[in-house]
């Protein structure tokens, strides 16, 4: 974690931002919209850095290395998981995975959850395609 802190004025800024799920002194919590968006941006070879000021951060307030930990983290993560390492599962995993066969019925609520996921992420991944070639559906 970086050692740089926020100061309050920065943190109301950081706040407007639509791509920050929360922001104290100390960390910015990014939505996971902004973490595919970062994934697929990158991946067409745009740099960290202007795909953060693309989506109206102040790089000078975040800081690069901030920015160049979240791009490793969030690119292994993807490596390693596809879009569901994306995901912030703070709260959610709260011990030991389960070591019991699921049953049926839970097995099928985790396909229809992946499955609900990953048509999220085609959705945004054809949005940014619209936008990179300009057309506006309004």
């Amino acid at each position: 974690m970086s050692k740089k802190t926020f100061t309050v004025g920065e943190v109301k800024q950081l706040s407007a931002n639509p791509y920050v799920k929360s922001v104290s002194t100390k960390g910015i919590t990014y939505t996971d919209e902004f973490k595919q968006l970062f994934i697929a941006s990158n991946q067409q070879g745009k740099l960290p850095r202007d795909i953060f000021e693309a989506c109206g951060f102040d790089v000078q307030i975040i800081g690069m290395t901030r920015i160049k930990a979240a791009g490793t983290r969030w690119r292994s993560n993807y490596q390693d998981q596809g879009a569901l390492g994306l995901q912030d599962a703070r709260g959610k995993h709260s011990g030991r995975p389960l070591k019991r066969e699921l049953s049926l019925e839970e097995k099928n609520a985790r396909l229809e959850a992946q499955i609900h996921l990953l048509r999220a992420e085609n959705e945004l991944l054809k949005k940014i395609r619209m936008a990179e070639r300009g057309w506006n559906p309004e």
